[in-house]
């Protein structure tokens, strides 16, 4: 009799890091169920691309939520008001969504203990760490102990675990381990500023970032740019 695979909630963006993500969780032995959020996003081809990487990955269930985070804005990536800058600036960078990780990981929590899944990733990793407050291993331990305690959990006696796997890596790390865990990089799309076809921009600090990793892997950028 085959041993049931334990449940696990999978937070999946679209881009390298959350496919990265999915397919570590999958190699671990989980049943993943893979969530994404339409937030009023500026690339919103990312929930296309977070379709076709929960098939390719064979993902339990894929589900996209929405929580239109444009309504108020204050990111250039829910702001069309707000332009997505070619650079990386000092302090926290303008396409910080506030509050953004905090908002998913309580949806994925809700899912999770409907599942019956102990388990949840999350792709943040260490390259985010100085500008994305929600990046950050402080505000990850913290929202566990949160879920703990707001949860089913506190009164039934177990636990939540948040994963956090790429969190020490860096970009050109993330990539090499995708790549053998045989991740299809070209389904997925970081940038923040695409084209209406999907194109990144190659200027952002998103595609700058994910360049220098496949640069750093020594693999082959497999990233669609614009024209």
């Amino acid at each position: 009799m085959n041993k049931e695979k334990p449940r696990a909630v999978v937070l999946v963006s679209g881009g390298q890091d959350s496919a990265t993500c999915l397919a570590l969780a999958v190699s671990q032995g989980f049943e993943c169920y893979a969530l994404s959020i339409d937030y009023g996003q500026r690339n919103i081809l990312e929930l296309n691309a977070a379709k076709q990487i929960a098939h390719a990955l064979k993902a339990k269930k894929h589900v996209i939520i929405t929580a239109d985070l444009r309504q108020w804005g204050g990111s250039a990536l829910t702001d069309d008001a707000i332009a997505v800058p070619e650079q990386s600036a000092q302090g926290t960078p303008i396409t910080y969504v506030p509050a953004r990780n905090l908002i998913f990981l309580s949806f994925a929590t809700a899912w999770a203990e409907v599942l019956g899944a102990r388990d949840i990733f999350i792709g943040v990793n260490a390259v985010d760490y100085s500008g994305y407050p929600d990046c950050r291993a402080p505000f990850i331990e913290n929202f566990r102990r949160t879920a703990n305690v707001a949860t089913k959990a506190v009164d039934e006696g177990w636990e939540f675990n948040i994963h956090t796997p790429l969190q020490e890596m860096s970009k050109g790390e993330i990539i090499n381990l995708g790549h053998r865990l045989g991740v299809d990089f070209s389904l997925t799309t970081t940038c923040y500023n695409p084209d209406i076809h999907g194109g990144a921009c190659g200027k952002c600090a998103s595609c700058l970032l994910r360049r220098q990793g496949f640069k750093d892997a020594g693999l082959p950028d497999t990233t669609k740019y614009a024209k």
